[in-house]
């Protein structure tokens, strides 16, 4: 077609996706929507076949479409306009429970020509804990309300029987209404922008730009497969819940113009909520695969057309109903997203061409922590800690990650303002800071995570509860690539100090300034509902990206300013980067940093020799 009136509906398609998550955020009142970004929306063809990508995270692109495809199978010829249709079970298409999926039929004349789709993880969905991770749930009937297919919109009018069912099942309601109405807006936005394009270029013109961006995106991801060179590449995962481990085991082929990820020699499917299901998997490969090697490509059904997953059924990666899933997306989902990224940039690395484009895993272990109770207000407060979404960069192989870099999956992801979250909940950021040491080590090194520490603060209960879903504090998960280190595991610590301020009034937990600083008994915590009461404090600390090549060959200058800007500590600067500083760490002696890697790299060579 003409290739200007090509250009001007692909980019009205990005326009209209753009601007009806502007109105998801605008409308949402939840935190974890308009600060964290949470959230998607896409465009879908008549079929449910993916047409346009939306910003967010990427895992929902594809199961979103899932989604679509089986309102289509379940209300085949009874699809009106005006109706909007809500998912959320993980078996159907979904990632958990929480993240509801609702779908929009988009009508020209009474012929059904597009859909439109958007998620945001609700605010609350009835499980067993609050905010909808339920890390003791043994099965799916205790992590919430969960529909393969219902109609919340009727020919334009609100069901209000089925939005007061599904109100009725949760915790604020309230907020659950205001999350619904959100995706409800967004998705009348994108139907009537989408209504506006048609109007004016005609369906036939705009059906076949449709087809056309399909297509170009399968031929340049196609171009893009047989340039790199073909081969296989492995990654593995391990991932914790309370006293078993579990491993993600990924082996990607690529042969010719084409990609497959099979996830073969993966555990069997847990007893805890970790497990994800095989549409939450192809979310999960999909979500770096998009940025790392589709980032100037429209993500469409073209790109995945080259792609197959294999995930056997009843493995961690493709669980079985009614294997418990609500704690996935920070659990085998975000593992299956490690692996794949890891994969990829190995695939990357070894191609000259591509060699720019590689990176080592990023922010690789979201943890969800969950804080309820009753704030300084009196009302009754859900919320998700969203420092998670504030990430890590994975090196590169050409430069060192960026510190707080965000994530792979998620374009726009952020973090709250302390400010933000001290309003809504009872309580008091200690600190929150980049975390020495978190960042992989290499040549060229992972960009830092951060820490923080909270306590209770003006609670009308004394303090809050919280649920933790955490892992990463056993295994590294950012992995390094070409002889690069893995980010730290992360570090979750309950700190019960009231007795200790009894017995030590010259040390006040209000003013510390580092987990050290805080007195009282620190215990690891990962996995469960705990208090947070009176003087006690929560610390948090999480990985960097992983790092690139061999920490030996990192400039001792660059080491020392890591050392300066407190990133990298004297300690690990000579222990892992080979770097001796003076007296003060003010320089670096090049002599003895010299002599030093030099026994270093004979120690590698000949271990023996150095026991």
């Amino acid at each position: 077609m003409d290739p200007i009136t090509f250009s001007i509906i692909r980019h009205r398609l990005f326009r209209i996706v753009d601007e009806a998550v502007i109105t998801l955020k605008h409308v949402s009142g939840s935190a974890i929507t308009n600060e964290g970004h949470d959230l998607m929306v896409s465009l879908y063809r008549a079929d449910g076949s993916l047409l346009m990508g939306g910003v967010g995270f990427l895992h929902h692109l594809t199961s979103a479409a899932e989604a679509c495809k089986a309102i289509i199978r379940r209300f085949e010829g009874d699809i009106n306009e005006g109706d909007i249709f809500l998912l959320n079970d993980p078996y159907t298409a979904a990632l958990h429970t929480s993240d509801i999926y609702l779908v929009s039929p988009i009508h020209h004349d009474g012929r059904l020509v597009a859909w439109s789709a958007c998620f945001v993880h609700v605010y609350d969905i009835g499980a067993m804990n609050p905010g909808g991770f339920a890390p003791d749930a043994q099965d799916i009937y205790t992590e919430g309300f969960s529909s393969p297919g219902i109609r919340l919109v009727e020919k334009g009018a609100l069901r209000q029987d089925v939005m007061d069912t599904l109100l009725n099942m949760v915790r604020s309601p309230e907020m659950v209404s205001l999350d619904m109405r959100s995706m409800i807006a967004c998705n009348n936005v994108a139907r009537d922008r989408m209504l506006s394009l048609i109007g004016k270029y005609g369906y036939d013109t705009v059906d076949a730009a449709c087809q056309e961006l399909i297509d170009q995106s399968e031929d340049l991801l196609r171009q893009r497969l047989a340039e790199l060179p073909d081969g296989q590449w492995q990654s593995r995962q391990y991932l914790e819940a309370k006293d078993e481990v579990y491993e993600v085991f990924l082996t990607m082929t690529k042969k010719g113009d084409e990609l497959v990820f099979d996830f073969t020699g993966s555990s069997p499917q847990a007893a805890y909520s970790v497990n994800c299901t095989k549409w939450a998997s192809l979310g999960g490969l999909f979500a770096p695969l998009f940025p790392l090697l589709c980032y100037d490509i429209t993500w469409n059904e073209g790109v995945i057309r080259p792609i197959e997953m294999i995930a056997p059924e009843g493995t961690i990666v493709n669980c079985t109903r009614p294997a418990p899933v609500s704690v996935a997306t920070v659990g085998a989902i975000q593992s299956v997203n490690n692996a794949a990224c890891s994969t990829i940039g190995k695939m990357l690395e070894s191609s000259g061409k591509y060699r720019g484009e590689a990176t080592a895993v990023w922010h690789a272990n979201h943890f969800a922590i969950f804080k309820f109770g009753r704030n300084q207000h009196g009302g009754e407060a859900i919320g998700i800690f969203t420092e998670t979404f504030a990430g890590s960069g994975g090196a590169r192989t050409f430069a060192d990650g960026i510190d707080v870099g965000g994530e792979i999956p998620n374009p726009i992801s952020r973090m709250a303002n302390v400010e933000t979250v001290e309003a809504g909940f009872p309580i008091r950021y200690l600190f929150r800071r980049r975390m020495t040491d978190s960042g992989g080590p290499g040549k060229y090194r992972g960009g830092a995570g951060m820490e923080f520490a909270v306590m209770p603060h003006d609670s009308p209960d004394g303090g809050i509860h919280y649920v933790i879903s955490g892992k990463g504090a056993d295994f590294p998960m950012s992995d390094g690539l070409a002889g690069g280190y893995p980010g730290a595991p992360n570090s979750y610590v309950w700190v019960r100090n009231n007795d200790a301020e009894q017995a030590n009034k010259n040390v006040d937990t209000r003013f510390a300034q580092s987990l050290d600083d805080m007195p009282g008994e620190q215990e690891s915590v990962t996995w469960g509902v705990f208090p947070l009461m009176g003087e006690d404090a929560l610390y948090v600390g999480w990985n960097g990206g992983g790092g690139y090549g061999d920490p030996l060959e990192r400039d001792p200058e660059t080491v020392l300013e890591d050392c300066r800007t407190g990133v990298v500590s004297a300690r690990s600067a000579r222990d892992v980067y080979g770097v001796v500083l003076d007296g003060d760490g003010g320089t670096v002696d090049a002599a003895a940093t010299e002599a030093l890697r030099r026994s270093m790299y004979a120690e590698r060579l000949y271990p023996e020799a150095a026991e």
